[in-house]
């Protein structure tokens, strides 16, 4: 068989690895979204949806109602403008995240992407034809403006910023938030900001770099804040001339996200916040619970400020997560997210309270 070399370049997510080698009744400390179900008042407007007969294809862009809302959005919480028709909705952010880099690079064009970062960012980049360049992160686990400029070349097409970060939970500062939009206004660099943890954040704030740069692509989604991982429904927004490349790639592999999706994410954009205020209170509780505890096993370990990952070092991360496997414990290595971050693993503390005291005293038997 004769396969595409892109394709053979790239391997199964590491996160998956994990899963697939565990048991079923395993702690699942690896697990990247919510474990809270869809709030009722989502559920009911998809029922609603099908009830009406709302279920055939909607424009290749999402239907008006939804980016309409999605617009006042963007206005009123993150401060940047985007009109309706500067909006697509896309199945999942992972869609919208492919569909940014495809029509953006040539071959060999080259991407920054943090290092460690999402698994989906250098993978996407190479299936994409362009080349993944990892940007070290500081001491604090953020990406810095000098960093980010010390690897500019004349090939740099994008660079990739995730705040509040995946695998890391750091939250970016505005000053580099501002620093890094203004480079890349410099140099005409396009940023591609996954913001899908935007509304986790524990201490510090949330901001978009398109406050500063039109040359940026801001990627979003329900799956995190709403626990709709599963109704696979993202947006993105950008000037237009951005849009109007997009909306290429995505009418060809997508058509449209689900249309029952969509109005489920209008009730969950339009609805009230108090969900989302009540996860993201249950979710610091669990972040202090597991930071003290990791401290305690005297593990060097920085102090998550958003998302739901805490990021120890550990020692060598793959023999970490092996050992934890073998005793019903799944977490992931910090060589999945990179090349800096052998001596890590991610742990996700998207789960119960009594699944993390179960885990913390399985593992001050073996560590």
């Amino acid at each position: 068989m004769r396969f595409s070399s892109l394709i053979e370049r790239i391997d199964i997510s590491g996160i998956r690895k994990m899963f697939e080698s565990a048991s079923s009744d395993a702690i699942n400390l690896g697990l990247g979204e919510p474990d809270f179900d869809t709030p009722e008042y989502i559920k009911r407007a998809a029922k609603d949806a099908i009830e009406k007969g709302f279920t055939k294809y909607t424009h290749n862009v999402g239907i008006p109602e939804l980016r309409e809302a999605i617009s006042e959005k963007f206005k009123k919480e993150n401060g940047i403008e985007y009109s309706p028709e500067e909006i697509i909705i896309t199945s999942g952010a992972s869609e919208g995240l492919y569909i940014a880099l495809r029509s953006l690079l040539d071959p060999e064009d080259e991407v920054l992407v943090p290092d460690p970062g999402f698994v989906s960012y250098s993978n996407l980049t190479i299936i994409c034809g362009g080349r993944p360049v990892g940007v070290p992160l500081e001491e604090d686990l953020t990406l810095s403006p000098e960093r980010v400029s010390e690897f500019i070349t004349e090939k740099t097409k994008a660079i990739v910023l995730n705040s509040p970060s995946n695998p890391t939970g750091a939250v970016q500062s505005r000053e580099s938030i501002k620093g890094i939009a203004e480079i890349a206004e410099d140099h005409d660099i396009t940023i591609i900001s996954d913001e899908v943890y935007e509304y986790f954040i524990y201490e510090g704030e949330h901001c978009s770099p398109a406050r500063y740069t039109d040359n940026c692509i801001t990627v979003n989604a329900t799956s995190k804040s709403y626990a709709m991982t599963g109704w696979r429904l993202g947006y993105l927004g950008a000037p237009k001339e951005y849009v109007n490349q997009m909306i290429k790639v995505h009418q060809y592999v997508q058509a449209c996200a689900s249309s029952i999706s969509q109005h489920a994410a209008l009730a969950a954009i339009t609805g009230p916040k108090d969900f989302v205020k009540m996860m993201v209170e249950e979710f610091r509780r669990r972040r202090d619970f597991i930071y003290t505890a990791l401290r305690d096993l005297g593990l060097e370990v920085e102090k998550p400020r958003g998302a739901f990952y805490i990021f120890p070092k550990v020692g060598d991360g793959v023999e970490f997560t092996k050992k934890l496997i073998k005793h019903n414990i799944i977490t992931v290595p910090g060589s999945a997210f990179g090349k800096n971050a052998d001596d890590r693993a991610r742990i996700s503390y998207a789960t119960s309270m009594d699944n993390l005291r179960r885990a913390i005293e399985i593992m001050k038997k073996i560590i």
